[in-house]
């Protein structure tokens, strides 16, 4: 492993390990046996198989959230399963806001969900030159309406591969 890898590395871990102690809103994860890539399925043997399954399925937030539940951190690990395998894959996270709050305070929060993201694939073992994030606030939403319904559905990181 090169030496600006491994500086990069330690900059990822060590920006998870503060996000968990400095913020009570993140939770990015732990280091216990649970972070661990889910078994990639042998049935997926091709790159554009892969690429489907890391592309369909979003993770969702709470309200004013950015740390990952259970759900989200188990959609992850399957995801982190593929990139490992296929690592020639790129993949862009996308942050989503509902619309409720400023335009800038959404875009910071979909930042902060895209980075959450991007952190636990890492702390899974993706390399960081495979991900790259982005935020869209709240100007994309996946469903229109002005409900809880639809604001749950837009609080969401959406995952593009981009090879």
């Amino acid at each position: 492993m090169n030496k600006l890898l491994r500086v990069s590395m330690m900059l990822v871990l060590a920006t998870a390990m503060l996000a968990g102690f400095g913020c009570t809103k993140s939770e990015v994860g732990t280091t216990g046996e649970g972070d661990k890539p889910a078994q990639v399925d042998s049935t997926i043997t091709n790159i554009e198989e892969a690429a489907n399954v890391i592309s369909t399925a979003p993770i969702f937030f709470a309200y004013d959230r950015y740390d990952l539940d259970n759900a989200a951190k188990n959609d992850l690990k399957v995801k982190a399963g593929l990139l490992i395998k296929f690592p020639q894959l790129k993949v862009q996270i996308a942050g989503h806001c509902d619309e409720r709050g400023t335009e800038e305070y959404n875009l910071a929060l979909g930042e902060r969900r895209a980075r959450a993201a991007y952190d636990y694939l890492v702390l899974l073992g993706v390399r960081p030159a495979q991900l790259a994030t982005h935020s869209y606030g709240k100007m994309y939403p996946a469903v229109q309406g002005s409900n809880e319904a639809a604001w749950s559905k837009n609080r969401r990181d959406e995952f593009r591969v981009t090879r």
